[in-house]
């Protein structure tokens, strides 16, 4: 059997799958007591009954950078350089990198491939991946939007090109994952065209702990305002737009079941907090709308929220009305599949 190990390690969490040749689930958990993650990885190790049927492990690594934009083999170089982008997806890339660490400790002869939310959108259009900002800064620190949870967004384009029973290179689709992080993607015959994350994943939609699209104005304001040392405010602000806001700094709620239920019970912050959040995502299905020149298969939903909870898309249905009639799929993800799928493609013989 030529079976693959695929582990999306997060930071109090690690999801693994196993998948055999044929994309038949083995195993699946969610380890979510451990202190570090060689230890967790021993754990979920003794769940697999025959470890000698792996001849891959994938891992999911959101942020690649300006150097990654397609899945790789990893090795001792590689490693230091993906070291590097920690600051872009700090919520995320020290605990992917963590994952793979542990892994090659436990099962160094096995190939370790790495799969980037990034690269779904390598090819984004100049247009929409380009930043008005002084083209000579952007040459040199290589910045541009490189857009998060593409993983995601493929997957579920494939699988409503196959609900639509069109070829996914003809499908126009607004995919919207909506989970801890929120994002959406525009895209037009099976590419990716736009996609409101950007730099960092903390731009475009409000999400559960990150600001999404603010006045850049407000940071500088911030920065001046706060009666701390230098470092210290930077680190402050830094820190309160990616774990203190969105969701949890209006609402006080950082759980999304437990914000649905105190709307429910008349919470006025819980309210204005879910309809600064749903109005935000219709503002952006609005424009992609737009940009696809209302050409438009469906609009996806995924995600643990977005697929998850039917409130949420009931809520935007309701606001999307004057669009006219749009199919709306319920999709749920699959990004350790999609992982495998990518294992399978860089390694042969399995």
């Amino acid at each position: 059997m030529s079976n693959i190990l695929v582990i999306n390690s997060g930071s109090t969490s690690i999801k693994y799958k196993v998948f055999d040749q044929n994309e038949k689930q083995l195993l699946a958990g969610n380890l979510n007591d451990f202190n570090n993650h060689e230890n967790a990885l021993k754990q979920i190790l003794r769940k697999i009954v025959n470890i000698g049927e792996i001849k891959a492990v994938g891992h999911r690594m959101v942020h690649g950078g300006d150097k990654f934009f397609r899945s790789l083999l990893i090795n001792d170089e590689n490693i230091s350089e993906l070291e590097k982008f920690n600051d872009l997806a700090p919520l995320h890339n020290p605990y992917n990198l963590a994952g793979i660490k542990a892994s090659l400790n436990f099962l160094p002869h096995l190939p370790q491939v790495a799969v980037f939310d990034t690269a779904f959108y390598f090819n984004l259009p100049e247009i929409a991946r380009t930043y008005a900002l002084p083209k000579e800064l952007l040459k040199q620190h290589k910045i541009r939007r490189y857009g998060f949870h593409g993983i995601s967004h493929e997957y579920v384009m494939s699988e409503a090109a196959q609900k639509l029973k069109k070829p996914a290179g003809k499908i126009n689709l607004i995919t919207c994952h909506l989970g801890g992080g929120w994002s959406i993607t525009a895209i037009k015959n099976g590419r990716p065209i736009d996609t409101s994350m950007g730099f960092t994943p903390m731009e475009g939609l409000v999400m559960m702990t990150r600001s999404g699209d603010i006045d850049p104005g407000l940071i500088f304001y911030l920065l001046h305002n706060e009666a701390v040392r230098e470092e210290e405010r930077i680190t402050s602000v830094y820190h309160m737009l990616n774990y203190e806001s969105g969701i949890k700094g209006l609402s006080g709620v950082k759980d999304y079941q437990e914000l649905i239920r105190n709307v429910s019970l008349g919470n006025s912050d819980c309210q204005l907090a879910f309809d600064i959040a749903i109005n935000r995502l219709v503002k952006y299905i609005g424009s992609y709308w737009a940009i696809l020149e209302g050409k438009v298969d469906a609009i996806v939903f995924t995600g643990g929220i977005g697929a998850g909870n039917a409130m949420t898309r009931n809520e935007v249905k309701n606001k999307i009305k004057f669009l006219g009639e749009v199919k709306i799929l319920s999709i749920q993800t699959n990004e350790e599949l999609m992982i495998a799928r990518e294992v399978r493609k860089l390694v042969s013989g399995i």
